[in-house]
């Protein structure tokens, strides 16, 4: 692990999510909702390393503490996909900058910036006024968390659990839902950069309980829906994917309202991201009781 300087906000790197993990608990477990995609892989990534699972050497996490010693920020690079960027929980102002200014110490190409806002975007700024280039939106995001549930209007079918046969399938639907999610929101396909699980990673969220598939009368899958296990309470959903045949069926909001309600009777909060530029699928996930808790960036540095 390595530390700036006593003066301004003190950042500690880690390359251990177990150490992050002991470090930072108590100030994820505070708002656990926000911190969802920085618990979620540190957990599963912790998960892997104890199966004997190596990350890369590129991997880190980061705790911000202020003067007295509190923790009042947390980040992590830790992004299976190119260009691997860095995931920013809130933070002051003076950390996103002093955790660019690191970062270019550090020697790190950083070309995307990636979480909450203004974090993300001052980071990305002051990378770019000591390397050069400019700072462009990939995509705006939302992340919503489930109030009281409403149920859609039911529709002929169930939801299913995935199976190891269905490992092909849920590959390929897992690498069309970004794509597919750019060309909806009028990006070209491909602008966002997303990870594909391989054949081993999902295998292990199938066997974990972690996909489902909606089936239709005839038994034919025609969406899928994933899950991540809570971490500190809290579940996140996604990704949610539905072919663009099988759309504006009401596939995608049973679902969704099922995968949910599960969750929530196992006694976890449950939370999901939406496309801001996506009208469809945030009118659909609000109708179902979820509401906007921060709004978030993929931010991409053009050089």
């Amino acid at each position: 692990m390595s530390a700036t300087p006593a003066a301004g906000p003190r950042l500690r790197f880690h390359t251990d999510p177990r150490e992050f993990l002991a470090a930072a608990a108590d100030y994820l477990a505070a708002d656990p909702v926000v911190s969802t995609v920085v618990t979620t892989v540190a957990h599963r990534l912790l998960s892997q390393q104890e199966e004997g699972i190596v990350a890369p050497d590129r991997n880190w996490w980061l705790v911000v503490r202020d003067d007295s010693g509190a923790v009042v920020g947390a980040a992590m690079r830790a992004a299976p996909f190119a260009p691997y960027p860095p995931f920013l929980l809130p933070m002051s102002d003076a950390a996103a900058v002093a955790l660019a200014r690191a970062l270019h110490d550090r020697g790190e190409e950083v070309l995307a910036v990636n979480g909450a806002l203004p974090a993300a975007q001052l980071c990305a700024a002051e990378l770019t006024r000591l390397g050069g280039g400019r700072v462009q939106v990939s995509q705006h995001t939302r992340l919503h968390e489930l109030g009281e549930l409403a149920r859609p209007k039911p529709v002929p079918g169930r939801l299913v659990a995935a199976t190891e046969d269905d490992v092909a399938l849920a590959t390929r639907w897992f690498d069309a839902f970004m794509g597919d999610a750019d060309e909806q929101a009028g990006r070209p396909r491909g602008a966002s950069a997303h990870e594909v699980p391989d054949r081993a990673d999902m295998l292990r969220r199938i066997r974990a309980g972690q996909l489902w598939f909606w089936v239709d009368e005839a038994g034919q899958r025609v969406h899928l829906t994933g899950a991540n296990p809570p971490s500190f309470g809290v579940a996140r959903v996604g990704p949610v994917y539905t072919p663009p045949a099988q759309r504006g069926r009401g596939w995608a909001s049973n679902a969704v309202a099922e995968v949910s309600r599960r969750i929530q009777d196992e006694g976890a909060r449950v939370c999901l991201f939406t496309d801001q530029a996506n009208p469809t699928s945030n009118r659909i996930y609000a109708a179902l009781g979820y509401r906007p808790v921060v709004d978030m960036a993929n931010l991409v540095i053009v050089r």
